[in-house]
């Protein structure tokens, strides 16, 4: 007997794979910034902590708006 395997669209798989990206930017931002922090470079904290939050805002709406998509997208298939 054969199974039917019920396989994930592009569009899913891209999602997904966004998002996991987007969490390893978090991940190693939070990493840089701790680093930053403890070596006792205060300034580039700063930088960091004031370029990343219009990055993180920014990219995480486009993934929001593309998992979203997605949502749709699947319920309709």
């Amino acid at each position: 007997m054969i199974m039917n395997q019920d396989r994930q669209s592009r569009l899913f798989n891209l999602a997904s794979r966004f998002l996991k990206y987007f969490f390893l930017f978090l991940f190693g931002f939070a990493v840089a910034y701790v680093l930053s922090l403890s070596f006792g470079a205060a300034n580039i904290a700063i930088f960091l902590l004031s370029s990343a939050i219009a990055s993180v805002w920014r990219l995480g709406l486009l993934l929001f708006c593309l998992i979203a998509t997605t949502v749709v997208v699947e319920s309709l298939r």
